[in-house]
């Protein structure tokens, strides 16, 4: 289970250190930076996909996705502005977990000038680490540029360097010379995000589909009715059945298959005929991917939701909720959420989760209510 989480440089997230527990809900008004961490979580996993520098190309490049304020923003109550940076451009990304932690230090490319891909960041520093913060003596896997050592009893190098866009989660392959880096990207590839389930009248999830077995729900949904078919036939169909009926009073899920292309319906008290996903509305149809979603038959290690309520009606708050609770203990679920009512019937349905409300301070994110020392330890490392 990840314990903390760490971004440093990334929009508002000028220094941020959070501590996770199995449910963490993240709530704040709105520009507080709630998309910011989800979009950070997201770079941190994609560093094991080798999919991190190109999300960022994508989103302008360092230049456009830093810390837009000064180098030392001003604490509350403060109007002073700072001065011009002079340290290193750098983003941060970090985690740490129950046994093993990783950092990552992201610095502008310093190649050939004339390239035409000056917007891909460069890796100067990463980092795994046994224990909560990444001090010298816990170091077990340290890469400077392309040059990469590991710790074994005693700090040996790798024999080839590894490119300086292309993380060593996704590099180093060889889990007998580098088994901590190949274990983190083993779970780090099996974590899930959910924001773009899409429900508009051209979604993919309205559609007739192939179907395959699938334990995972699509990120955009594309593959419900396939997902839903698993449930039923290797999952907790029963738990399915009751977030269904609890939804939607007398209503029940099932797939109909046409030579292998599979059709999701609605079966409602009081109609002759079930309806098809594309006539489902909006709300509905989110729901009900929301609910394959968190009833796989083969939980990750971490799932993250950002804003699930978004298109639900209130009155379907509390079986979001009472299935979310449910998924907790088979993943660790981090759900950033606009809604109080989401955030307070979480808090009812898990006494212990952890509740974590991101507030504006000077144009920096900060966690409302903690201090200096209510956050995890942490160290960044120095270049």
């Amino acid at each position: 289970m990840l314990t903390t989480v760490a971004v440093s440089g990334y929009r508002s997230l000028v220094d941020l250190v959070a501590p996770l527990g199995p449910l963490t809900v993240v709530h704040g008004a709105n520009g507080t930076g709630k998309s910011s961490l989800y979009r950070a979580l997201r770079l941190v996993a994609g560093l094991a996909d080798d999919t991190a520098i190109a999300s960022l190309a994508r989103e302008g490049g360092l230049d456009d996705v830093l810390w837009a304020g000064p180098e030392t923003p001003a604490g509350p109550g403060s109007s002073a502005q700072g001065t011009v940076r002079k340290g290193r451009i750098s983003l941060r990304l970090g985690f740490a977990s129950d046994d093993l932690g990783y950092v990552v230090d992201l610095g502008l490319a310093g190649g050939d000038p004339r390239s035409l891909f000056q917007r891909d960041p460069e890796i100067k520093i990463e980092q795994v680490f046994a224990g909560p913060v990444a001090r010298p003596a816990a170091l077990l896997v340290d890469r400077r540029r392309t040059h990469v050592r590991v710790r074994d009893g005693s700090w040996s190098d790798l024999s080839r360097p590894v490119g300086v866009h292309r993380s060593i989660l996704s590099e180093v392959a060889d889990a007998d010379a580098v088994p901590e880096a190949a274990s983190l990207r083993i779970r780090m590839r099996g974590w899930r995000f959910y924001d773009n389930l899409r429900t508009d009248a051209a979604s993919p999830a309205r559609l007739p589909q192939i179907g395959t077995r699938t334990v995972a729900v699509a990120g955009d949904g594309s593959d419900v009715a396939a997902a839903v078919q698993t449930i039923l036939e290797q999952g907790d169909a029963g738990r399915l059945e009751e977030a269904i009926d609890s939804a939607f009073p007398g209503s029940r899920l099932s797939v109909r298959s046409s030579d292998g292309v599979f059709t999701l319906e609605l079966h409602q008290r009081g109609l002759l005929r079930p309806l098809t996903a594309a006539e489902l509305s909006d709300g509905t149809l989110r729901f009900v991917l929301l609910a394959t979603a968190l009833l796989s038959p083969d939980p990750p290690g971490l799932m993250v939701l950002n804003e699930p309520e978004t298109g639900l009606h209130v009155d379907l708050l509390p079986a979001l909720a009472h299935l979310i609770a449910g998924a907790v203990g088979s993943s660790q679920v981090i759900v950033i959420t606009h809604s109080a009512a989401l955030a307070d019937l979480l808090a009812a349905d898990v006494p212990d989760a952890m509740s974590l409300t991101l507030q504006k301070v000077q144009g920096a994110t900060r966690l409302e209510g903690f201090g200096v020392l209510d956050v995890p330890p942490w160290d960044w490392p120095r270049r």
